[in-house]
């Protein structure tokens, strides 16, 4: 009994809350399923987390022994300000480092201290649509943004310089371009480009426009209805006239176009003669697809990984539960063979340089590289096979002629797959090396994996579209977003608990105000015009017209007053998470365009792939009922969560 006490204690230490304590300290306390009580303390000065086992009593909580102790150091958790800064020094919460390791053989959601009332947030995945996993037969990854968080800090400044570079070597751009200084905490995903106008805009659900900057200004009220929400043809904000920031990898290029927008209204000085706002754009995302054609922010990742990629030892044990539990693990990414190797080497097995080894293809069972995501869900490309110590490519035909048959002509498009068999790809023994891949499309990888629909596909993604959107209309894929922000939004979520609900209080009093008014005037509307006697019993002399616009009056000053206080406190709120766009996920009172992609697309979401350490790989999800206006009026109250184990 006492390992389990002491890994449960392990456990519970893992799941306190990184910038666990607040003032005066913390105490996290359960209880295991031995009945032993186990208690978690920390002290604010020191930073370090006390374990004791102990026994629970009527008259409180008895220690018996302490367990263990561990001295975490843990940056202070970073507190974004309460005023809007300027725009060029903006700060948004930074990307957190993946949870940490589990240490023990069994599996960490084995304890019942991972039950999710008891879990926090950031360490949960959440639900939109139902999904048993029992039914999922393989699950595939994503590498760059899903398996491997790079440090923005680093690699979107080495993204934002590199792309500079390009515009000046390559585009002849002046290289005073060389000196633009980026923060890469300014930017924030969501948000769409207009290209034709330079602005960069913050969309809800509605495609309603409640932020517009024009380069690092903010467009007036006036000016932001009348270009969007008041035009006369409504805006789709899609391709080609309008670009998404949906993501991490779009940041940096942002940040740049934005920066253009400004030296060409301050008169182009040195600029390339006759740019508008979209050639700018053109030329931005042209000089980010040359940096990836000739590889040179990859291989600054390369010599040096652990300057722009989190380690992340936990993803070892997430892939073998997963393949423990019987499913086929697969990794599909855009990435070739050369830079895929380098960084999940780094990743799994903590080798750079010449240590480097393919003992990371153990892991998996189909590794899929230069996909080409999106297309790879819809169009058919010519499918090698990757000599992983050379990194050449094999015909997978295996050398047999091909009948020039057109592929309409096939009963079946999977018929025209040349892609091997389940059987024939599976490893030659336990803890075999996957075989890896280049190109092909999903019918090639449906073959290796060997499944028969969609549905019994779970595919784990950091891009909207390219990874979820498609995937799942397309083919039917289940799908799992991976949002590293959403860490610190629900940190931020915690610390202003309460702004939602005094808003909707003060909305509510502002409403009913307004109600009182529009009565009000509509009575002194009957009385100007002599009409009010004998409905109501209130003559239309003055006296009586004095009084209800007075009324009035005082009901406008009531009215002016709420609107301030909520304005001013949604404000403050937004504020809190960025001082420039707010929450990633809310524009407003609304979800954001990017929320509700989220809510459409992504059958579950969370903020970190080793997330699933704490679920079972058969888990059956649950989505939150759904529920219109009408039924949140006649809802009870919500019981409260079970109690801790």
């Amino acid at each position: 009994m006492a390992r389990a006490v002491v890994r449960s204690l392990k456990l519970c230490m893992r799941l306190l809350p990184a910038d666990t304590p607040a003032a005066g300290g913390a105490r996290l306390a359960t209880t295991h399923r031995s009945g032993a009580s186990l208690q978690i303390s920390s002290r604010p000065a020191s930073r370090c987390l006390t374990l004791y086992a102990g026994t629970s009593m009527e008259g409180g909580w008895q220690p018996d022994r302490h367990v263990a102790s561990c001295h975490r150091p843990c940056a202070p958790p970073t507190q974004p300000p309460a005023a809007k800064l300027d725009a060029r020094t903006a700060m948004s919460a930074v990307f957190p480092p993946p949870p940490p390791l589990a240490s023990e053989a069994n599996p960490l959601w084995t304890d019942d201290a991972a039950e999710e009332p008891c879990m926090p947030p950031s360490r949960r995945i959440f639900c939109n649509r139902s999904l048993n996993m029992a039914a999922v037969r393989a699950v595939g990854f994503d590498m760059d943004y899903t398996l491997a968080q790079y440090k923005p800090e680093t690699f979107e400044v080495l993204a934002h310089d590199e792309t500079v570079k390009k515009l000046v070597s390559a585009f002849g751009y002046p290289k005073s371009l060389l000196d633009l200084e980026f923060d890469w905490r300014y930017m924030s995903r969501g948000l769409v480009i207009d290209k034709q106008r330079g602005n960069m805009l913050k969309v809800d659900r509605h495609k309603y426009v409640k932020l517009a900057y024009h380069g690092f200004s903010e467009l007036p009220r006036a000016a932001r209805l009348a270009t969007y929400n008041d035009a006369p043809q409504r805006h789709g904000y899609d391709e080609p006239a309008y670009a998404l920031i949906d993501t991490l990898f779009s940041l940096a290029e942002a940040h740049l176009f934005m920066q253009l927008v400004e030296l060409l209204d301050a008169g182009g000085s040195g600029l390339p003669l006759g740019k508008q706002y979209a050639d700018l754009y053109r030329d931005v995302r042209g000089a980010v697809d040359l940096c990836h054609r000739d590889g040179s922010i990859k291989r600054e990742v390369a010599a040096d990984p652990a300057r722009y990629i989190h380690a992340d030892p936990s993803l070892g044990p997430v892939l073998g539960a997963l393949r423990a539990s019987g499913k086929r693990v697969f990794l599909a990414t855009n990435s070739l063979w050369d830079y895929t190797h380098v960084v999940m080497n780094y990743l799994v097995e903590g080798r750079v340089g010449a240590a480097r080894s393919t003992s990371w293809l153990s892991r998996f069972d189909v590794v899929v590289t230069g996909c080409g995501k999106p297309r790879f869900f819809a169009e058919r490309k010519d499918l090698f096979e990757v000599h992983p110590p050379s990194g050449m490519l094999w015909n997978t035909e295996g050398g047999s002629p091909m009948v020039p048959i057109g592929e309409d002509d096939l009963p079946s498009a999977a018929l025209g797959s040349t892609a091997p068999s389940a059987r024939d790809v599976a490893p030659p023994r336990p803890g075999g090396e996957a075989r890896v891949f280049q190109g092909g499309s999903f019918h090639d990888l449906h073959k290796m994996l060997g499944v028969a629909a969609g549905s019994e596909v779970l595919y784990v993604g950091d891009h909207i579209y390219g990874d979820v959107l498609r995937s799942k209309k397309a083919l039917g894929w289940r799908t799992m977003l991976v949002i590293p922000e959403l860490e610190s939004e629900l940190q931020g979520l915690a610390e202003r608990g309460g702004d939602m609900a005094e808003l909707r209080r003060l909305r509510r009093m502002r409403d009913a105000v307004d109600d009182r008014l529009q009565r009000l005037q509509w009575r002194a509307a009957r009385h100007a015009g002599g009409t009010a006697e004998g409905h109501d019993g209130v003559a239309g002399d003055q006296a009586a017209a004095a009084e209800v616009q007075a009324a009035m009056d005082k009901l406008q000053q009531e009215r002016d007053r709420l609107r301030g206080l909520h304005q001013s406190l949604l404000q403050r709120h937004h504020e809190h998470f960025h001082p420039v766009w707010g929450q990633v996920l809310k524009t407003g009172y609304q979800n954001s365009r990017y929320a509700h992609q989220i809510e459409r697309f992504a059958c579950l979401y969370t903020s970190h792939v080793a997330n699933l350490m704490f679920y079972s790989p058969d888990k059956s999800y649950k989505a939150r009922p759904d529920t219109m206006c009408h039924e949140d009026e006649l809802a009870p109250a919500s019981e409260l969560p079970p109690p801790c184990p």
